[in-house]
């Protein structure tokens, strides 16, 4: 099976035949681009939109097996690190291949830590925005500002100019997403507390009021450790893609993961959890399911929160994120919402409608319920999203600065407009 890994192509248009190497499961595009070629013609190309079918990198950051439902980081089970690890801990994983030493571990949190101050005129930008600015065009705005503030980051081949953007990245997301946050309350913005986690840092920038010290309930802090690593990286989705693409110009990183957040920004990608909510919210009672899901049946209703384009068994986050759901409740109260979530996943799983169709709950589904208990608008839904990828997008760019057969991103296409038009100048198309 390993001896002859080629594919025979013959050009029906010529009687050719060309003997195409295939590794890893794949041919290289440019392999393709050889049949037909003469000087007229470039040859074959690829056509794939979305590059559903396209690799456009090797990585060694995470591995998805769709079918059956894996997601590991670095080679661990997502299931692992959910229960045993700390978000900056996966942080040091992703970015580095490895998990830390102890020494490695206690140097990295503080770096990060101690640089969870952001400049005060970054500052001063924030509080520019109308009070109704959405909180994602604040923070994408902002890290792209950052560019400026360190403009020796430009500097990409030097290994520690790369360290030190990686850890200012991370160490003020969560400042820059909870100013966000507080901006569009009308809030004075808090002001980082080294002496937390990251996680509880985060929620005292996001909800501390006049109290001396604010001090987070444990577990909805690791219920945020545990959605912060789920959400830590996803392979080569729309906004990693984005950030490898703009990366691919040599770019500095805060350019290039601004890039990834305005990608999450859109509804096809960061905001699946919030529209899980507003089906929710639109079926209003149990009682009202089954009529809903003859909705969907019939194409009048969307089944938001199932299914995924990765995942075609089930996808492992939403299980692990449904056990986080009791401990914020615990805390919170039970979000009306919930019997409704989950009656609805009852009835979908015991349907052979959506059992045929493949479609499981996926991570959004149950997410959306804990940010609201949270007490987080939807807008903030996508922030809290970009907050934990940056250490994903920043592991990935990476990558793509060390590897060598990278090249600037420049796809193909297929020309459909006019050719080789006659212009007429504007004192004769005017007459």
């Amino acid at each position: 099976m390993t001896e002859n890994q080629t594919l025979t192509v013959r050009d029906n248009r010529t009687g050719e035949e060309f003997e195409i190497p295939i590794t890893d499961g794949t041919i290289r595009a440019g392999d393709l681009g050889k049949i037909g070629r003469t000087d007229d013609d470039p040859g074959l190309a690829v056509y794939d939109p979305g590059f559903t079918n396209t690799a456009s990198t090797r990585s060694a950051v995470t591995y998805i097996d769709g079918d059956k439902g894996i997601l590991e980081y670095r080679g661990y089970p997502i299931e692992q690190l959910a229960e045993s690890s700390t978000f900056l801990e996966v942080a040091y994983l992703l970015i580095h291949g490895e998990l830390p030493t102890r020494e490695q571990h206690d140097q990295w949190v503080h770096e990060i830590t101690f640089h969870t101050f952001v400049h005060e005129n970054l500052k001063s930008q924030l509080q520019g925005f109308r009070y109704d600015a959405h909180p994602m065009g604040m923070l994408l705005s902002s890290v792209g500002a950052l560019s400026t503030f360190y403009p020796e980051a430009r500097a990409i081949r030097d290994p520690q100019v790369r360290h030190d953007q990686i850890v200012r990245l991370i160490a003020k997301m969560p400042t820059l997403g909870a100013w966000s946050f507080r901006h569009a309350q009308g809030k004075p913005y808090v002001y980082p507390d080294n002496d937390l986690s990251y996680t509880e840092n985060f929620l005292s920038m996001l909800f501390k009021m006049s109290e001396q010290k604010y001090n987070p309930d444990p577990r909805l802090a690791k219920a945020l450790e545990v959605l912060f690593i789920l959400h830590a990286d996803h392979e080569q989705n729309c906004s990693t893609n984005a950030v490898r693409s703009v990366g691919s110009s040599e770019v500095d990183p805060y350019s290039a993961v601004s890039a990834g957040i305005a990608a999450l920004y859109g509804p096809l990608h960061g905001g699946a959890n919030e529209a899980v909510l507003k089906m929710l919210k639109r079926i209003g009672t149990p009682d009202k399911i089954p009529a809903f899901i003859e909705g969907v049946k019939r194409g009048d209703e969307k089944l938001m929160g199932f299914g995924h384009r990765v995942y075609k068994n089930f996808d492992p986050r939403a299980t692990i994120i449904k056990k986080a759901v009791d401990d914020v409740f615990e805390v919170t109260g039970v979000n009306p919402l919930l019997e409704i979530a989950q009656e609805l996943e009852r009835i979908a799983l015991e349907d052979d409608y959506f059992i045929s169709r493949k479609l499981y709950p996926n991570v959004d589904f149950y997410s959306g319920l804990i940010y609201e208990a949270l007490q987080f608008p939807p807008e903030m839904f996508t922030v809290l999203f970009a907050i934990p990828r940056t250490a994903g997008w920043l592991a990935q760019w990476l990558e793509l600065v060390d590897d060598k057969e990278q090249k600037i991103a420049r796809p193909k296409q297929i020309y459909t407009g006019d050719r080789t038009l006659d212009f007429v100048p504007a004192a004769q198309r005017w007459a």
